[in-house]
């Protein structure tokens, strides 16, 4: 399974989101890869993604994909990420 975190310019946010993710990830025993990537780079990074996270401010520069886009509004609240995360791959 393939995790896409996204952010504006692909390191700051988007790697806090992808290191929380990877942990809730652990605590909910799934197995799958997560990589940071920037809004103008989501059409390659996130071309084979099962789940795009990003912020609220972003889901408008996706664009198409089949991907399911997960809205992340605290990228620091674990639970928050532990309750989408698991309803997406749930």
């Amino acid at each position: 399974m393939k995790i896409v975190a996204i952010c504006g310019a692909g390191v700051g946010t988007s790697g806090i989101l992808k290191v929380n993710a990877e942990r809730v990830l652990d605590r909910l025993g799934i197995d799958a890869e997560v990589t940071a990537s920037d809004v103008a780079s989501i059409a390659t990074s996130a071309a084979q993604a099962q789940v795009i996270l990003t912020s609220p401010e972003l889901v408008d520069k996706i664009g198409k994909t089949f991907a399911d886009i997960v809205v992340i509004e605290n990228y620091f609240d674990l639970e928050e990420l532990e309750r989408k995360l698991d309803k997406a791959l749930g």
